[in-house]
């Protein structure tokens, strides 16, 4: 072979390897659930209207909440694992609306978390029996 194709090959062998070690297509965080009541909100104060039909949302911790910018955000959330068994339904991936401020819900999560999702977004992803899991977050 010649020297001047070696470099060549290499870039492609660097560029393949890159490709199949990114197994994450977003943020990995952790998540937990709340329940009701979940108003008022940091983001919508009592307004009812600010969540979605199928009770999918959540409030943020303080390394995304950024003074409320994040507010009505959309963000599709997977379920990676947990310290118990089988915490994960596979291949499920949901949308949540971020609404509130995790710190400052009214209803104080199980467990502190980037995502602190409703009770039924977090059944949607997880076994309800798990006190926190991690995710892998990404925005839409």
């Amino acid at each position: 072979m010649s020297s001047s194709r070696q470099p060549l090959y290499k870039w492609v062998i660097l560029f393949l390897s890159a490709l199949l070690l990114h197994l994450s297509n977003g943020d990995v965080g952790t998540g937990s659930r709340y329940g009701p009541p979940y108003r008022p909100t940091a983001c919508f104060g009592n307004d009812g209207s600010q969540f979605p039909t199928d009770n999918q949302f959540a409030a943020v911790g303080e390394q995304l909440w950024d003074n409320g910018a994040i507010c009505g955000k959309i963000y599709l959330v997977r379920c990676l694992s947990g310290s118990t068994p089988k915490p994960c339904i596979p291949g499920k991936t949901i949308e949540v609306k971020v609404v509130d401020r995790a710190q400052t819900s009214v209803s104080r999560p199980t467990a502190p978390a980037t995502f602190v999702l409703s009770n039924e977004a977090f059944a949607a992803i997880a076994n309800p029996s798990a006190k926190s899991i991690n995710i892998e977050y990404s925005r839409k």
